[in-house]
């Protein structure tokens, strides 16, 4: 297949870009606050940013290091790094890419419905009644599939263009955008009487308040946030020109994935300490804060709420779809590939074939979905296609991926090959390829096989 439908970075930034992007998700603005608030933040941060520098970090380089050396997408890349057996890892990341994309195209339609909405109550203001909306909405099965449906539309649709046309230059677009609204929600959060306690709670260490089970949640929200397991930073680092530095990359995408992740946080519990009542709220749901609370907060609580509020829910939006383009990109780049189509194809292709399985997921919230609302596998909180489905990526899929990829990178593939991806040059001062492989052969494969034992044991990372 041609260098043309395959495609490559402009450079560095373009790479950095579009991969924090894919890192970048619902997670982040959502899951992070809200797993920080379970386990009372402080020590719960600091070993998180541990297990990030120590698993997370660590896996990223690798994944890009065997994209970059094969020039192939995860099947291919995994098969030449490590045998012909690894092309099994490899078409498993690529199904977890596709389920995934499958249901998460459906939270992400919801950020959409909420833009809308915060137009309207800028407008007209808020209507205090709504206070069922979600719940009315998520069970309104047309218009779950139209706003999945537009959502699967633009994907497609940046895909379509190709790497440098298409996702390099969405993304160059998007994330300062993104960047620019988390920095003005992020003024407006430390103006509220409540961001100097949040800070404190955020970022003091309280190691009294932290059990081993927070510990867990820390290493696995440390994997689970930067796409990693599913091929992703395998097919983006396919892309890498031989001149441009996959440390370099890695660490940036990693630094501003994490840094966004404590800029949520700090602006999701300053609005929590501010707001009286609020703290007894936030446990009972993730998505209950992001898409029941904050609304009314906007136009009660938040400085400049008016004006945020429908920037806030573009943020979101932007955060799910430069997250959906690299889901569809591992499936796309498979089938361009190993299996020589042209990208066009491929894209519409995989997206059709993907949206199918959408419906299922935006029909399981509604009674009109039947067993696709009633099914239940994995057992209590687990009703329905689209938890199920999460529950299975979530808990199997990437660990498992993830495992793999470090066992390949750390065990499998020669010291030397690692070596030439990682040192050539233009690495940075405080890269290290010694600690790297101490970290990829014993410290990362150990924690991710942690989590995978969890699970076992019946811990829900979904």
């Amino acid at each position: 297949m041609s260098n043309e439908a395959r495609g490559t970075w402009s450079g560095n930034l373009g790479l950095v870009l579009a991969a924090t992007g894919s890192a970048i998700g619902l997670g982040n603005l959502w899951k992070f606050p809200y797993i920080t608030w379970e386990n009372n933040g402080g020590a719960f941060v600091l070993v998180y940013l541990g297990c990030i520098v120590l698993v997370g970090l660590p896996i990223m380089m690798a994944e890009l290091l065997i994209g970059r050396r094969s020039q192939l997408s995860a099947v291919g890349a995994l098969r030449e790094a490590a045998g012909p057996a690894f092309r099994f890892v490899g078409l498993w990341g690529v199904l977890a890419g596709f389920i995934l994309l499958s249901y998460y195209t459906v939270i992400a339609g919801w950020s959409l419905f909420y833009f809308w909405k915060a137009l309207g109550w800028t407008v007209s203001g808020f209507d205090t009644a709504g206070s069922g909306l979600f719940g009315e909405q998520v069970a309104n099965a047309p218009l779950q599939l139209i706003l999945s449906l537009v959502f699967s539309a633009a994907t497609i649709g940046v895909v379509y263009f190709g790497v440098s046309r298409g996702i390099e230059r969405v993304a160059k677009v998007f994330l300062p955008v993104l960047f620019g609204i988390l920095l003005l929600l992020l003024i407006s959060a430390l103006g509220m009487s409540g961001s100097g306690e949040a800070l404190t709670h955020i970022f003091q260490p309280r190691f009294n308040e932290l059990d081993g089970a927070g510990v867990l949640e820390a290493l696995g929200h440390s994997f689970f946030t930067l796409s990693l397991g599913m091929g992703a930073m395998i097919t983006y680092g396919s892309y890498i020109g031989r001149k441009q530095s996959i440390v370099k990359a890695g660490g940036a995408i990693v630094a501003l994935d994490t840094i966004i992740a404590l800029v949520a946080t700090v602006i999701m519990f300053s609005v929590i300490f501010s707001v009286v009542g609020l703290r007894d709220e936030v446990g009972a749901s993730a998505v209950g804060m992001l898409f029941i609370s904050l609304p009314e907060l906007f136009y009660t609580e938040v400085p400049f709420g008016t004006v945020l509020a429908p920037l806030f829910y573009v943020l979101v939006a932007l955060a799910a779809l430069t997250s959906t383009i690299s889901l569809l990109e591992v499936v796309t780049a498979y089938l361009i590939d190993e299996r020589k189509l042209s990208r066009h194809k491929a894209a519409v292709g995989s997206g059709v074939a993907i949206f199918v399985f959408t419906i299922f997921a935006a029909l399981s919230f509604s009674p009109a979905g039947g067993f696709l609302a009633s099914m239940n596998i994995w057992g209590e909180g687990k009703d329905g296609w689209f938890s199920t489905m999460d529950h299975f990526v979530s808990n199997w899929m990437l660990p498992t991926g993830g495992f793999a990829v470090a066992v390949a990178a750390g065990w499998i593939m020669t010291r030397k090959a690692t070596f030439e991806q990682l040192v050539d040059g233009t690495e940075p001062r405080w890269f290290s390829f010694e600690a790297w492989r101490v970290c990829i052969r014993y410290i990362a494969p150990t924690a991710v096989l942690a989590i995978i034992i969890a699970v076992i044991l019946g811990t829900d990372f979904s």
